[in-house]
C-alpha cells in the first residue's frame, strides 16, 4: 500500500481549480486520495457534499468527532443560461478589487465553467502558497489525518465531511445539518484557514476558536481541544477569530454541538495588505501541528485526559461544599 505523504496530498488538492457550486475537481481528488485508504468509507449526500468515515475496532473517542472542511473558494463562474462569455465572481471580495485583478491579467484561462486567479502552487519546508488555501488546506489536513490514522491502524471511529458552497453562505454545511447523518451527540469540528486577529500569529500553531464573527462555540468542545493539545505537547493558540465566520456557526444554529480550529492564513481571500489580488499562504508547521492535534483528538476518550466538563465540576463542588450550604441555609430567614 503506497501511503501518500503530506506534500503530495497538498499538491494534488491545491492544484485543483474550484469555485462555489463547482467543487467537482477538488472532490474527485479527495475521493481518489481516500479510495484506497484502509478503514475509510466514502459516500456523497444529495447536495453533493462528500462524507468519509474512518472506523477501526470498537473503540471511539469521546465525543465522536465530525471533521469538516469546505471545497470551494472565491472564483469566477459562468453566468447561468448566458449565451455570451459572461462571468460572475462568487465569494466575499469587493467587485472593484476583483475588476482590478482582472485588469492586471491575473484571471486564469477558463477550466470549463470556472476561472480562478492564476498563481502557482509552491510548497516548501516552511511555507505553503497557492491560489486557494481557504479551505483546500483544511481538506488536505483531513485527508492526511485519515491516512495517518490508517497507517497506525489506530482503533477509533471518526467522521469527516467535505462541503460545497461555503463561500456564499454555508449552503453545504446547512444541508448537512438539516439531514444530520451522524450521532446526535457527535461534535462538528470546522477546520478552516482564517485571518489571524486578536493576538493570533502565523507560525505559532493552529488556533482553537472560541467563536467567530457570528457565534460563540461549544465551551466543552473547546476545553477538550485545549486539554488534548496540552496533554500531547502540541502548540496551539486560543483566540476569538471574529474577522469572518465558519461552518461551525451553521451547524450549531441547526442544533448540534460545534467548535472550530483554524490554520492562520495570509492574504485572506487573495487580498494582500495593499488590497491587491495575491496568492494565499499558510505556514507548514501550523499545518503539521493541526494534523497532530486531530490525530490525538479522535483517539482520546474525554474522561481519560484529566478534564472534567463544567457540569461535572459544578456537581463535584456541590457535593464537596454541601455541609457549608446546609449550615448557611439556616441563617437565611
Amino acid at each position: 500500500m503506497a501511503v501518500p505523504n503530506l506534500t503530495s496530498i497538498l499538491k494534488r488538492i491545491l492544484k485543483a481549480p474550484t469555485a462555489p457550486f463547482h467543487e467537482y475537481h477538488v472532490r474527485a481528488e479527495i475521493e481518489a486520495l481516500l479510495k484506497d485508504c484502509p478503514n475509510v468509507k466514502l459516500k456523497r449526500d444529495k447536495f453533493g457534499n462528500l462524507m468519509a468515515t474512518y472506523k477501526s475496532g470498537k473503540s471511539k473517542s469521546s465525543p465522536t468527532w465530525v471533521l469538516g472542511a469546505h471545497m470551494d473558494h472565491p472564483a469566477f463562474v459562468k453566468k447561468p443560461n448566458s449565451k455570451k462569455s459572461e462571468w460572475d465572481f462568487l465569494g466575499g471580495v469587493p467587485q472593484d478589487l476583483v475588476d482590478a485583478g482582472v485588469k492586471r491579467g491575473l484571471r486564469s484561462k477558463p477550466t470549463g465553467a470556472i476561472a480562478t486567479w492564476n498563481f502557482p502552487t509552491q510548497i516548501s519546508f516552511e511555507k505553503i502558497e497557492a491560489t486557494a488555501c481557504d479551505d483546500l488546506i483544511g481538506c488536505a489536513v483531513i485527508v492526511a489525518t485519515f491516512w495517518e490514522l490508517a497507517s497506525l491502524n489506530l482503533s477509533t471511529t471518526c467522521h469527516a465531511v467535505f462541503t460545497r458552497a461555503e463561500e456564499v453562505g454555508f449552503l453545504g454545511a446547512w444541508h448537512l445539518a438539516q439531514k444530520w447523518p451522524f450521532g446526535k451527540n457527535d461534535v462538528f469540528l470546522s477546520i478552516e484557514t482564517s485571518r489571524p486577529v486578536n493576538g493570533a500569529v502565523m507560525g505559532s500553531g493552529p488556533v482553537v476558536r472560541v467563536g467567530d464573527r457570528m457565534s460563540v462555540f461549544d465551551s466543552e468542545g473547546v476545553a477538550v481541544l485545549m486539554t488534548t493539545a496540552k496533554e500531547q505537547g502540541i502548540r496551539v493558540q486560543r483566540c476569538l477569530l471574529d474577522a469572518g465566520a465558519c461552518e461551525a456557526t451553521a451547524v450549531q444554529a441547526a442544533g448540534y454541538r460545534a467548535v472550530g480550529v483554524s490554520v492562520p492564513l495570509g492574504n485572506y481571500h487573495n487580498l494582500d495588505a495593499n488590497k491587491e489580488i495575491a496568492p494565499e499562504y499558510v505556514m507548514m508547521n501550523d499545518v503539521r501541528s493541526l494534523i497532530d492535534l486531530l490525530k490525538a483528538l479522535v483517539a482520546t476518550k474525554h474522561d481519560g485526559i484529566g478534564e472534567r466538563t463544567i457540569r461535572e465540576r459544578v456537581e463535584v463542588r456541590m457535593e464537596e461544599y454541601g455541609p457549608h450550604l446546609k449550615a448557611a441555609a439556616k441563617l437565611f430567614k
